[in-house]
């Protein structure tokens, strides 16, 4: 059994952990881009003070000294802390906004207690205590949201417990003839994977967060992997749950489908926490392919990439992966990458310019992309044979297997620039949406107009880039990444300023305000636009009947209180 001392967090003020970071010193093509996207120099830039964790001003706990002992009897005085370090940690997720508030150190209200259980009955004695003594319950899996599932309001009064499920880490069972695994919901991604793995499954599910995100919290905010075109989103797998509310747990059994009524199982599904604590999922797992392999493609541009995504949605053809950048991030991956190494060998020569030129490319038009297929070897080769046939069709032409290990080793990275954009005064953040193929170009361009009209109206060089990053029949998930430098004024209300004019344009173009972070406080001013009023009232009605003294998690996905400063029009 795993001990408190045993779970690992991320670092208090970034994302990973200690002396992990981003480098540009060999990316010779980085810092040049970077001048040119927006107006930095990060050769010469002065790096961010983070301020020392000694000088901020934490909070003191609110807890009734009684309450504090109830909750060492349930978990072990070891497994109960009001620590101001623990308390920070589990304060905030990892979004820009949580970063730029805890660097500076404001810090408005932590929880008041961390606590540990060790299994299912030490989680239940916990929520019922928490009850009883009417204070407010917010679970905590890896702390990798960005979409402010975790933090508590600043106005709360009341004890607010953190409780942490880092010790329920276990596969507790696979079902090889149904191919269903019983995983606590405080296993971290990495550890879930290994113990699937020496068993000889894969749950296939590896999102950004991957290395620092629990199976809990993915199935708490309907978390999507890079693999879903494939495996599914967390909603797809998740066969069955176990939510443990006051009183009693709540129990879906992993049934592969049924006619009972509205979904129960669709109910806890996003839910970040509203409905009780998640302590373990039966999830549908698969034996690990014979064969997995991404190949890197280019198209000559994003209206022709958009077709070819489209048209192998709609084949026969289920690759495991469909990524595709536009030609500003492709730009962008171009310049990411190292000397002679990755995408940068292929375009440094003349061969493949030439060769793009004789096909009637435009460089500052190419679209990268990437394409997975997994399987036997024979699916895997027919599998590549059918994409293979729809790329000619649009002009396409593969470049390999090579940039798509690179692509796979550095998958789980992207954390780690937006923190150096950080350190170095800047803003890099991310919007993510899906929306029909019919709306899909819109949406796209409209976000890049949004956003350029926010930094026009910031008086700002800035940049916007994006990608296709998951396909479906109807539709796709387009994933945007932003960035200005600060200015010397407040920071958070510049980023505002960008932010919600990306996420209005989302729903003014035909999109959905998240299309895998969840709504958390960041996207629940936009809720009554997305799911219309009638919709809010009936979720509302949810949350008020299971939790009629508002205990679980207050305040998220239903706006009251957020922290995101929005148009009075644009509130839900």
């Amino acid at each position: 059994m795993t001990s408190k001392k045993q779970v690992q967090h991320m670092k208090w003020w970034g994302w990973g952990v200690e002396g992990v970071a981003f480098h540009h010193e060999d990316k010779p093509e980085f810092a040049p881009f970077v001048v040119k996207a927006v107006g930095l120099d990060v050769r010469t830039s002065e790096k961010a003070v983070v301020l020392p964790f000694d000088q901020l001003d934490v909070p003191a706990p609110k807890i009734d000294a009684s309450f504090f002992a109830a909750l060492a009897a349930i978990v072990g005085e070891d497994n109960v802390t009001s620590d101001a370090m623990e308390r920070v940690v589990h304060t905030y997720g990892k979004s820009l906004r949580d970063l730029v508030r805890v660097r500076s150190g404001k810090i408005d209200r932590t929880p008041d207690v961390v606590v540990y259980p060790a299994d299912e009955a030490e989680t239940q004695g916990i929520v019922d205590a928490a009850v009883a003594a009417g204070a407010v319950i917010i679970p905590f899996g890896g702390g990798s949201n960005i979409a402010g599932s975790l933090e508590p309001l600043a106005a709360e009064q009341r004890t607010v417990v953190s409780l942490d499920l880092g010790r329920l880490d276990r596969v507790l069972d696979v079902d090889a003839d149904s191919g269903l695994a019983r995983i606590q919901a405080g296993a971290l991604g990495p550890s879930l994977e290994a113990q699937l793995t020496e068993r000889g499954w894969t749950l296939g599910h590896f999102p950004d967060s991957f290395t620092y995100s629990t199976l809990g919290g993915w199935v708490a905010t309907r978390s999507s992997g890079m693999q879903s075109d494939k495996y599914g989103d967390i909603a797809d797998i998740a066969r069955g749950l176990r939510v443990v509310r006051p009183g009693g747990t709540l129990v879906i059994r992993a049934i592969p489908s049924a006619s009972t009524g509205p979904s129960v199982r669709e109910m806890i599904l996003g839910s970040e926490g509203r409905l009780g604590v998640i302590t373990e999922v039966t999830v549908q797992v698969h034996r690990i392919p014979e064969k997995r392999d991404i190949y890197a493609y280019f198209f000559p541009n994003w209206e022709t990439s958009l077709k070819a995504m489209q048209e192998i949605a709609e084949s026969d053809a289920t690759p495991s992966i469909t990524r595709v950048s536009d030609a500003r991030e492709t730009g962008f991956s171009l310049a990411t990458s190292k000397a002679s190494k990755g995408m940068s060998k292929f375009l440094s020569g003349t061969v493949l310019p030439g060769l793009m030129k004789r096909k009637g490319y435009k460089l500052d038009e190419i679209c990268l992309s990437f394409i997975g297929y997994e399987g036997g070897e024979a699916h895997a080769k027919h599998q590549k044979a059918l994409v293979d046939a729809i790329i000619k069709k649009h002009n396409g032409m593969g470049v390999g297997k090579g940039p798509g290990v690179l692509y796979d080793q550095k998958k789980f990275d992207t954390p780690y620039l937006r923190d150096f954009l950080l350190d170095q005064g800047a803003a890099g953040d991310v919007s993510e949406t899906a929306a029909p193929w019919s709306k899909l170009a819109a949406v796209h361009d409209g976000a890049y107009a949004a956003a350029q009209g926010a930094f026009d109206k910031l008086g700002k060089v800035g940049w916007i880039m994006s990608h296709v990053s998951h396909s479906y029949h109807s539709g796709a998930c387009l994933y945007f990444t932003f960035a200005f430098v600060f200015g010397d004024d407040d920071k958070l209300a510049e980023y505002d300023l960008v932010k919600r004019a990306i996420q209005q344009s989302f729903i003014d173009n035909g999109g959905t305000i998240s299309h895998h972070h969840g709504v958390g406080l960041e996207h629940s001013p936009w809720l009554e636009q997305d799911i219309s009023t009638e919709g809010v009232g009936l979720m509302n009605g949810l949350f008020e009947s299971a939790d009629p003294n508002g205990q679980f998690n207050p305040g998220k996905i239903i706006y009251g209180g957020a922290a995101v400063t929005v148009p009075a029009a644009t509130k839900a």
